[in-house]
């Protein structure tokens, strides 16, 4: 795998973050994927990602607590 340069990087850090906050948030906005692209300035499949992303973290928060 290719080291990731400064815009994959960067983009993937707004994944993250996006992720992070959707987990905190209880409950969820809806729908989620224009909450996300609005409020962290997403693509479509960034948003989705980070829906995925917040999904296996609270899954994670339930078993790790």
């Amino acid at each position: 795998m290719s080291p990731l340069t400064p815009p994959e990087h960067e983009h993937s850090a707004q994944v993250e973050q996006a992720a992070m906050w959707l987990a905190d948030q209880n409950p969820p906005p809806r729908p989620i994927v224009p909450a996300l692209k609005q409020r962290f300035g997403l693509t479509c499949l960034q948003a989705c990602e980070a829906a995925a992303m917040a999904e296996k973290f609270r899954l994670c928060r339930k078993v790790f607590g």
